[in-house]
C-alpha cells in the first residue's frame, strides 16, 4: 500500500488489490440494458506478465471467476494468452476461447482502468488485451460459428474484429 496523495480513493484501491491479490476485476453495466454488461482485469501484465483479459454478457460472479481463474493458470500453470487458445475450468462443462481484442476496440469503454494502469505502471499505452468468448451451454457454438444463437452472439460484442465506422 504505497499511499500517494495524488490517487483518488478509487485509483488507491485499485493499485492495492493488483498488489494484494493480483489483479482488479473491474465490473461495467448499462443502466438501460442496451449493451451486455462486462468485466475486464487490471494487472494481468503485472501479476502474470499476460495482456488483460474482458468477458461480457454473464453474471458479475461468474464473470469475476473467469478472470481470476485465467489469471490462476496464467500463474500457476503457464498459461499463455494467444489468439485461438482453449481454456478450461472456466465454464461448467465447455472451454472459453481466448480472442484477441482488435487494437480499434482497446479504448476507454472497455478498458479505462487498465489503460490508466498500463501508463503509470510501464509508461506506454496498453495495446495488448484478450477477450475471453464463451459458448452457448445449449449447443457449444461460439458466436463465429454457423447456427450459433442469437443471445449468445449479442450478449458478446466481437472486439476481436476491427471497430466499425460509421
Amino acid at each position: 500500500m504505497t499511499g500517494d496523495h495524488n490517487l483518488s480513493e478509487f485509483e488507491q484501491k485499485l493499485l492495492d488489490n493488483v498488489d494484494q491479490h493480483g489483479c482488479q476485476v473491474n465490473f461495467v453495466f448499462d443502466a438501460e440494458g442496451d449493451d451486455p454488461d462486462f468485466a475486464y482485469s487490471v494487472g494481468f501484465r503485472k501479476t502474470a506478465k499476460q495482456p488483460e483479459v474482458i468477458v461480457f454478457g454473464l453474471e458479475r460472479k461468474l464473470m469475476l471467476s473467469m478472470i481470476n481463474e485465467t489469471l490462476r493458470q496464467c500463474c500457476e500453470e503457464g498459461l499463455c494468452l494467444a489468439e485461438g487458445t482453449e481454456i478450461s475450468d472456466l465454464v461448467e462443462g465447455f472451454d472459453c476461447v481466448a480472442r484477441r481484442v482488435h487494437p480499434s476496440q482497446i479504448d476507454e469503454g472497455y478498458f479505462n482502468s487498465s489503460m490508466w494502469f498500463h501508463v503509470r505502471e510501464f509508461g506506454s499505452e496498453l495495446s495488448e488485451a484478450y477477450q475471453l468468448v464463451w459458448p452457448g451451454a445449449v449447443n457449444g457454438l461460439y458466436p463465429w460459428d454457423i447456427d450459433c444463437s442469437e443471445d449468445i452472439i449479442e450478449a458478446q460484442p466481437p472486439l476481436y474484429e476491427a471497430r466499425k465506422t460509421a
